[in-house]
């Protein structure tokens, strides 16, 4: 079995499931500049890919300033109360645990979240001591590149399993030749996660504890 240094873990869809606050906030973003509201069922297939992908598929806009003042208004009420609406997917804290015993692995977060707003989040949880970095996303800035700068400045190494719930995760680890685990607790299907050949599918977060707790 393979031996990895590093476990690097998307937020969202992963360790926590941001649903309820990514649909307030993007509701008062659509309203705000005289879009209907959406759905929540409408609007949860959206989470995981950069916001400004997300507002262009929803209101069809391609223009650099709405998109940005769209960013802006979701943020706006993200950082007082959305990001406090995550809630934590039952197993995390235990799988996280059960990995701290093996002191070959270390623990990183990769989100395409802003990095102010996944330690917030983190530390709602008091899961922030688990991790020795989180890796943070901002408006024209891809996973694969957040990967790639991880490489290039040595924080990672090539002995990295990039664990996440969408296939930006996977195709981000693929792109940087690095190995990638799927997760079927989050907002990507089996099949979206298998057209990408994640070298692991996990379906429960303990199973990733059981995985690699003796590597």
């Amino acid at each position: 079995m393979a031996r990895y240094e590093w476990l690097l873990f998307d937020l969202d869809g992963t360790l926590s499931d941001p649903a309820e606050g990514f649909v307030n906030c993007m509701n008062h973003a659509l309203v705000f500049h005289d879009h209907a509201p959406r759905a929540a069922a409408e609007l949860t297939p959206y989470i995981g890919p950069p916001l400004e992908h997300t507002i262009g598929d929803l209101t069809g806009s391609t223009d650099h300033a709405f998109v940005h003042s769209m960013i802006d208004k979701y943020r706006e009420r993200y950082s007082e109360v959305g990001y406090a609406e995550n809630t934590l997917y039952p197993g995390v804290q235990q799988m996280l645990e059960t990995l701290r015993e093996n002191a070959r692995i270390r623990l990183g977060v990769c989100t395409s979240k802003r990095a102010d707003f996944a330690t917030r989040i983190l530390e709602q949880f008091n899961l922030l001591p688990y991790f020795e970095f989180v890796s943070g996303g901002d408006v024209g800035i891809g996973k694969w590149q957040q990967l790639g700068k991880l490489l290039a400045e040595h924080t990672i190494g090539r002995d990295t399993l990039m664990i996440g719930d969408r296939h930006f995760d996977l195709s981000a680890a693929h792109k940087n030749q690095l190995i990638s685990a799927g997760v079927l607790w989050g907002y990507g299907s089996h099949a979206e996660l298998q057209e990408h050949q994640p070298t692991y599918l996990f379906a429960h977060p303990h199973e990733i504890g059981d995985q690699f707790r003796h590597l």
